[in-house]
C-alpha cells in the first residue's frame, strides 16, 4: 500500500542536523489561552496546575492528586452468580442481544460505576489595569518543568514563572516587573465542587473542602489548600479569603494542597496539619531554592533520553500554528517536542509513591469529568505506561504497579462474591477505591480481562530489569489473575475451545443477533490476553516459585485454546466467527493486542498473522479518537512501515480547535483529543516513536525498523530495550552510523541492522538468542479461511550480531 505523506520535497533540504538547543523544547504562544484546553500544565505528580497566562487575571486550575468523589467502597454483588451460566447459554444458543440483556441488569454493578476524579478549583490572581498589553509571550518549558508568561503594560515589563516543585511539593509563583513598585494584585481561590469554604488565617488564604457524593457513595475526601506571599517592597494585606498586594518589587506566592486519603481503604489522613506543613517547610525558602531543587529533581529523569531529528527555522512560530501546519510543513523539532512531551507528562502525573496518572493524568478542572477521569482498563490506564520502560522512566511506572497489588486484594473479593471464583478479576475500569466489578452497560463493562492486561505491563518490567526480586513480588498477582480464568473459563460447545465467555472485544458490535450487541465468547483479545498471562506465570513460576502440579495445570489449559484465525477478507478476525466487516472503523483495535503491545504476530515467525494483522489495520483506517492513532502509530511500527507510521503522527498533530466537534488529534496545548481530553494518546505516541526507532520484543534488539523517509538523518540517546541494554544511536541516510550500547545487568546483546556494524566483541549471530529477557513465545498455527487471500511478507536483508556484554559497560560500534 502506498503513502503520500503530506510534505514537500523542498523540505528535505532546508533543514541541518544540530545539537536540539533547550528553546527546541518549549510550547509557546503569543496569545492567553482562552478555554482550558490551551492552558499549559504542570505537575509534580500528586498536583497539577493549568495555567492561562491572561495578563488582567491569571488563572491556575488546580488539581491533588487524591481528590475524589465517594469514600472506600466496593461495587461487587452476588446477584451476578445466578446469571451467569443462564447469560453463557444465551451466547452459546446465539442469542446475543438477550444475553447482553440480561448481564446488565444482573451482572453489572447495581450501586455505583465508580467515582470522579475531581478538580481542587483555581486560583486566581487580578491585576487592574492589565486588560491592554503588548509583547505578549507564554511557554512551557519542558526541559526544566517550568512556566513563564511575559508582556508589557504601559512600558514596564511583567513577568510570572509557575512551577508545581517536585522536592518541596507546592506550587509556586512568582511575580516581577522590570520596574519598582509595579506589583498590585488582588490573589483568591474559589472552586466548583459545592462543599467549599474560605478562609483567611494571618497572612494565609484557605480553601477548605469536602468531595462529593456520587451514585450513593458519600463524599468523605477532606481537602484544603493554603495560599500566602512573601514580597520584596510594598505591602500584603489577608482578608475575607483574599490576599491583597500593593506596590511590591517582587512577590512569591506559595500554594499547598493536601486530603486526608492515605489509601484506597484509609481517609484518616489530617488534610489540615499536612496542608500547613507544606506550606510552612516551602515558605522558608526563596524561589530560587525551591526551583533549583525542583529542576535538579525533575532533570534526573528527564535528561536521560534526547531525540534530534533535524532543525529549521518553523521553530520560531507560535507553537498552536505549528500543530496547525504539521502535515503540509517538514518541522522535525515539532515532533521531537512531541515525542519528549509526552516524557514530561508521565513525569509530572506519575511518581512513586502516588497514584497512577489516571484518564486525564492528573489534569481536570470539573467535578464530574468525561468517564469520570477514572482508569479504563480495556486499553488507556496501561497506554499511559507504555512509554515508561522504554524511554528510561522505570520509576514513574512504580504507581501502576502498586495499583495492580492493590486490584489483586479488591479484584478477590469481586471474583468469590460475583463468580465464585479463586484468584483475582479485574473488569474495563477502576478508581481510586479500586472498585473491580463491572460497570456501566454490559456493552462495555462485561470484559472480566482486565487483570490480564494489567499483568501483561508487570511482565514487561521484568524483561527491561531482568530483575528477580520485582519478579517474586509481582508473581502472586500474576499467578491470582491465572488462578481466576482458570475457575472461569469454561469450554465452548460450539468450538470445543477453552474460552473466557461472557465477554467481548472492547465496545465493538459484532453481526451475531441483530448485530447490536458486543457480547460474545472466545474474543480474539481474550484469547490473546490469556495466552500472555498463562505463558508469562508458567515462565515465572519457573523462575521464582517452582511448581510442576501448578505449571502443567496452566500448560494444560493453554493447550485447550483457540488459535488466531484469519477470514475471508484476508483480516485476522476480532472473534471466533468470521463476522468482520471491512468497513468497521471502530476506534478500538482490541484484536491486534497480539501485534502490539504483545509479541505474538512477527513478520518472521507468524508471516500469516501478520499480513492479516496489516490487512485489519487497513480496514479500520487511519484517523480515528486520539488514543486509537496513537495505538496505530505503535501497531504501523511493529509491521515496520515507517511511512505509515509518520502518516498517523501527522493525523494525530491534526489542531483541533474549539469549533471542532468531532474527530481527535491534538489541542493547541499539545494535549491529545479524543475528544474530548484524554492523556493516553500523548503517551501511547511517545510509546510510539520508539518503537519506530528500536523494537525488541523479539530475539533482538532491532534498530531503525520503521524509519520514515523523513527521518533519513538523526540521533536518540537513552532509549531502554529489553534485557536492559541503554541505546544512544546516530543514523545517516537511514542506516545505524554510531551506536553506543550500556548494559546494566550483562548478558548476550542481540542486535539487528540493515546495514553493517564495526566494533569489538561482535559476532554474527547462530541460534537462538540465549538471554532469557529476550521472551520469544510460539503460538499455535491459525486456522485461515479458504477465501483469504494473503500478501507475502517483504523483508530487508538484516545483518545480525550478537555480542556478550558485561554489567555497567559501555560498547561502542560505527556502521558501514
Amino acid at each position: 500500500m502506498k503513502l503520500k505523506i503530506k510534505i514537500t520535497a523542498i523540505c528535505f533540504g532546508i533543514f541541518s542536523l544540530t545539537a536540539t538547543a533547550q528553546s527546541d523544547l518549549k510550547l509557546w504562544y503569543d496569545k492567553p489561552a482562552a478555554i482550558w484546553n490551551e492552558a499549559l500544565p504542570l505537575g509534580n505528580g500528586r498536583l497539577g496546575a493549568m495555567v492561562f497566562g491572561d495578563p488582567a487575571v491569571e488563572r491556575l486550575q488546580l488539581n491533588e492528586e487524591t481528590i475524589w468523589a465517594g469514600s472506600p467502597n466496593s461495587n461487587a454483588h452476588s446477584k451476578s452468580i445466578e446469571a451467569l451460566p443462564k447469560v453463557r447459554q444465551l451466547i452459546f444458543d446465539g442469542k446475543f442481544d438477550e444475553a447482553q440483556d440480561l448481564a446488565t441488569r444482573d451482572i453489572m454493578s447495581q450501586t455505583n460505576d465508580g467515582m470522579p476524579y475531581q478538580t481542587f478549583g483555581s486560583v486566581y490572581i487580578s491585576f487592574a489595569g492589565h486588560q491592554k498589553y503588548t509583547d505578549y509571550y507564554r511557554d512551557l518549558d519542558i526541559s526544566n518543568a517550568t512556566a513563564k508568561v511575559k508582556y508589557k503594560v504601559n512600558g514596564v515589563e511583567f513577568t510570572r514563572e509557575i512551577l508545581t516543585a517536585f522536592s518541596d511539593q507546592v506550587i509556586v509563583v512568582k511575580l516581577s516587573a522590570s520596574q519598582p513598585g509595579q506589583i498590585t494584585c488582588n490573589v483568591f481561590m474559589n472552586s466548583p465542587i459545592d462543599k467549599t469554604v474560605a478562609s483567611t488565617e494571618g497572612n494565609q488564604i484557605i480553601l477548605s473542602g469536602l468531595g462529593t457524593n456520587f451514585e450513593g457513595v458519600k463524599g468523605k475526601v477532606k481537602f484544603q489548600g493554603r495560599l500566602t506571599a512573601k514580597n520584596k517592597g510594598g505591602e500584603i494585606n489577608a482578608s475575607n479569603g483574599i490576599l491583597s498586594i500593593n506596590k511590591a518589587d517582587e512577590v512569591t506566592l506559595y500554594i499547598s494542597i493536601a486530603t486526608n486519603f492515605k489509601n484506597y481503604q484509609d481517609i484518616s489522613g489530617d488534610e489540615i496539619a499536612k496542608s500547613k506543613d507544606y506550606l510552612a517547610k516551602a515558605e522558608a525558602k526563596d524561589f530560587e531554592r525551591i526551583k533549583k531543587a525542583h529542576v535538579d529533581f525533575y532533570q534526573k529523569f528527564f535528561n536521560r533520553v534526547s531525540l534530534n531529528l533535524g532543525s529549521n527555522d518553523l521553530v520560531k512560530q507560535p507553537t498552536n500554528e505549528r500543530i496547525r501546519d504539521f502535515s503540509k510543513q517538514f518541522d522535525p523539532q515539532l515532533a521531537a517536542l512531541y515525542f519528549q512531551f509526552g516524557r514530561y507528562l508521565l513525569i509530572s502525573s506519575s511518581q512513586p509513591g502516588g497514584q497512577p496518572a489516571n484518564l486525564q493524568g492528573i489534569w481536570n478542572d470539573m467535578v464530574t469529568p468525561p468517564w469520570d477521569s477514572k482508569y479504563t482498563t480495556n486499553i488507556n490506564a496501561e497506554m499511559n505506561y507504555w512509554p515508561a520502560q522504554v524511554t528510561n522512566l522505570q520509576e514513574m511506572h512504580e504507581p501502576f504497579v502498586q495499583m495492580a497489588k492493590e486490584l489483586s486484594i479488591t479484584g478477590a473479593e469481586t471474583a468469590k462474591m460475583m463468580y465464585n471464583a479463586s484468584g483475582w478479576v479485574l473488569h474495563h475500569n477502576t478508581d481510586i477505591w479500586r472498585v473491580t466489578a463491572p460497570v456501566d452497560s454490559a456493552a462495555s463493562g462485561m470484559w472480566p480481562t482486565g487483570g490480564a492486561w494489567v499483568c501483561q505491563d508487570l511482565w514487561e518490567r521484568y524483561l527491561y530489569t531482568g530483575d528477580k526480586k520485582y519478579l517474586a513480588e509481582i508473581y502472586p498477582i500474576m499467578k491470582g489473575a491465572a488462578d481466576f480464568f482458570l475457575d472461569f473459563m469454561v469450554i465452548d460447545p460450539n468450538t470445543k475451545y477453552l474460552v473466557v465467555v461472557p465477554s467481548s472485544s472492547p465496545e465493538n458490535t459484532h453481526a451475531g443477533g441483530t448485530g447490536k450487541a458486543t457480547i460474545a465468547s472466545g474474543t480474539t483479545m481474550d484469547n490473546q490476553l490469556i495466552f500472555d498471562l498463562f505463558t508469562h506465570v508458567i515462565e515465572a513460576s519457573k523462575l521464582v516459585s517452582p511448581d510442576a502440579a501448578y505449571v502443567k495445570k496452566v500448560s494444560d489449559a493453554l493447550a485447550k485454546m483457540p488459535p488466531m484465525k484469519i477470514g475471508k477478507h484476508s483480516q485476522l478476525q476480532e472473534w471466533q466467527e468470521d463476522w468482520d466487516n471491512p468497513k468497521d472503523n471502530h476506534r478500538h483495535v482490541s484484536h491486534l493486542y497480539g501485534l502490539y503491545p504483545s509479541n505474538q504476530i512477527s513478520a518472521i515467525k507468524t508471516p500469516e498473522l501478520f499480513e492479516a494483522a496489516k490487512q485489519s489495520l487497513i480496514y479500520r483506517t487511519d484517523e480515528s479518537t486520539g488514543w486509537s492513532m496513537g495505538w496505530k502509530v505503535n501497531l504501523w511500527a511493529r509491521l515496520l512501515d515507517g511511512n505509515h507510521a509518520y502518516k498517523l503522527i501527522q493525523d494525530q498533530l491534526h489542531l483541533v480547535t474549539a469549533d471542532q466537534r468531532k474527530g481527535g488529534g491534538t489541542y493547541p496545548n499539545m494535549l491529545d483529543a479524543h475528544q474530548p481530553f484524554q492523556i493516553d494518546g500523548n503517551f501511547g505516541c511517545t510509546a510510539g516513536f520508539a518503537e519506530m526507532l528500536m523494537q525488541s520484543q523479539e530475539d533482538a534488539i532491532h534498530l531503525l525498523p520503521a524509519l520514515p523517509n523523513v527521518w533519513k538523518d538523526g540521533s536518540i540517546k537513552g532509549l531502554v530495550a529489553r534485557g536492559g541494554f541503554v541505546i544512544d544511536m546516530t543514523w545517516k541516510n537511514n542506516k545505524v552510523s554510531e551506536l553506543k550500547i550500556y548494559s546494566k545487568i550483562g548478558g548476550n546483546c542481540r542486535l539487528k541492522v540493515e546495514n553493517t556494524l564495526k566494533g569489538n566483541s561482535l559476532k554474527k549471530a547462530k541460534g537462538k538468542n540465549r538471554n532469557p529477557l529476550f521472551y520469544d513465545v510460539e503460538v499455535k498455527k491459525p486456522i485461515i479461511s479458504d477465501e483469504a487471500k494473503l500478501g507475502k511478507v517483504k523483508l530487508p536483508n538484516y545483518t545480525i550480531y550478537d555480542v556478550n556484554m558485561k554489567a555497567g559497560q559501555t560498547y561502542t560500534f560505527t556502521g558501514n
